[in-house]
């Protein structure tokens, strides 16, 4: 696992969750999540700040862009989540 992914907080790690849960819906890999729907639902703004201090992701108001290690890390969480049913 990369550095820049150990020890996040639950708040990003909340953001990777929804990650994963789309890259389980849909078989694809995520290269990004909606960061604020405009109906109440949005990412927690510290998680968001943490993934982009870190490096991990660049965010504009309505979305989260995952980058390359990000990403990889999506696939890992969901590939733990599948385990985990095993």
């Amino acid at each position: 696992m990369a550095a820049n992914t150990q020890g996040l907080s639950d708040k990003a790690l909340s953001i990777f969750a929804f990650a994963a849960y789309h890259r389980l819906l849909s078989g694809e890999r995520v290269s990004s999540v909606i960061r604020r729907d405009g109906h109440g639902h949005e990412a927690d703004p510290a998680g968001v700040a943490e993934l982009e201090t870190r490096g991990l992701a660049s965010a504009s108001e309505t979305e989260i862009s995952l980058g390359t290690e990000a990403q990889d890390f999506v696939d890992a969480v969901a590939d733990a989540i599948r385990a985990a049913s095993a």
